[in-house]
């Protein structure tokens, strides 16, 4: 899977159900492991606001499906 196929995917909390966004980058360590990704919360209005940005690590994805990635804070 390529990140670029990540990035169409929503990112949904399992906790709540909330979608939180989708990924817009990745911090990848010297060795070349992804240490987490970060998501850009979506709106409607964006120029008119600022970005909200969350970082999800690797440890907190538990499931990537078709459509979305469930993760668990």
């Amino acid at each position: 899977m390529r990140i670029s196929d990540l990035q169409t995917k929503d990112v949904v909390s399992m906790t709540d159900g909330k979608r939180l966004g989708r990924i817009v980058d990745i911090e990848v360590t010297i060795n070349g492991t992804i240490n987490y990704f970060v998501v850009e919360e979506r709106r409607f209005f964006r120029f008119f606001g600022s970005r909200e940005e969350r970082n999800i690590y690797m440890n907190q994805i538990k499931k990537i499906g078709e459509d979305v990635i469930l993760v668990e804070f």
